[in-house]
């Protein structure tokens, strides 16, 4: 089975865990959010396929879902001492090697892609990662400034420092318009046997992704049946500040809600049972819905997550 997953950070990389849990022999190929990327002492970060690569690769710290295990932070106390540290978003001495070497790759003259690709020799993830594009692409927040204007800031910011508390006016991904795919994105779309959004950040993780010019459509297109979990249980995001996001672009924070979003592609959606009586409405949408249980508690139960979504695309193959 060819399965292309689009995927976010901390909730994709977990849900992966147990789609290959689910489906060991299965092809799994993972377009990731790069649009997260931000440039820190000089080096390029990915957060989300950093926790993806770490994630499916065993060398992520499981008590934050981000970062590396068994982590040390000698170079941000250096960096400290001459007032030179980003303390709202602090980088681990084993995390650093990852930037080093996507840095020094990107500078001469490697795509992300390949770079990505590169890394992934290393961690042997289980999946083909891919980043959406190899383009410029930045999720940039729009909050009121002190003077009672506004003023831009880049999604870290918004989402680390601020823990997103400043309401956010708008959310703009800079540079998306003239992004291209990176090369095997819309090979992994069209080939694909099913094709799943995990219970990812549905407006800064999968949204800047159906964003780069080609993907939505291909997406759209594509014979495979499309099926989403959903990121919001009972009203409330699944982790993280989901709802923020979603109220920025005027989305209410509910299963319902989440699905109506990406109704143009999607074919199924899951729904946890508290939201169980949600379906009705996903369903009057033109999208099958079923509630099973989404907490992502341990990993039989996250990978009995991921069956039940492989198996709504079968139910919906066969209608």
């Amino acid at each position: 089975m060819r399965i292309t997953a689009l995927a976010g950070g901390i909730g994709g990389s977990r849900f992966l865990r147990g789609l290959l849990r689910a489906e060991p022999d299965a092809e799994v190929t993972v377009i990731g959010n790069t649009a997260d990327d931000i440039t820190l002492h000089g080096l390029h970060v990915s957060p989300d396929l950093d926790t993806v690569m770490y994630t499916l690769g065993g060398g992520i710290d499981e008590a934050q879902g981000w970062g590396r295990a068994a982590e040390t932070h000698t170079v941000a106390e250096e960096l400290a001492e001459y007032g030179a540290e980003a303390p709202w978003f602090t980088l681990g001495d084993r995390d650093l090697a990852t930037h080093l070497i996507r840095t020094r790759m990107l500078t001469a003259g490697y795509p992300l892609s390949a770079v990505t690709e590169a890394l992934c020799d290393r961690w042997r993830p289980g999946v083909r990662l891919i980043p959406m594009t190899d383009d410029r692409v930045e999720t940039h927040v729009v909050i009121g400034d002190d003077e009672g204007g506004e003023k831009a800031i880049h999604f870290q910011e918004w989402w680390v420092r601020l823990h997103a508390e400043a309401p956010a006016r708008r959310i703009v991904l800079v540079g998306a318009e003239q992004a291209k795919p990176a090369p095997g994105v819309l090979d992994a779309i069209a080939g694909a046997d099913v094709i799943l959004l995990p219970p990812s950040n549905p407006v800064v993780s999968i949204g800047p992704i159906l964003a780069v010019p080609g993907i939505r459509d291909a997406v759209r297109a594509a014979s495979a049946p499309k099926v989403g979990l959903s990121p919001i249980i009972g009203g409330s995001p699944v982790r993280g500040m989901a709802d923020a996001a979603l109220t920025a672009i005027g989305v209410p924070t509910t299963a319902a809600g989440v699905a109506e979003l990406f109704a143009d592609l999607l074919d199924g959606w899951l729904v946890d049972t508290v939201d169980e009586a949600a379906t009705q409405q996903v369903e009057a949408a033109g999208i099958r819905a079923r509630a099973v249980p989404l907490w992502m508690t341990d990993p039989d139960t996250t990978a009995a997550m991921a069956r039940a979504a492989l198996d709504l695309a079968a139910e919906v193959r066969t209608t």
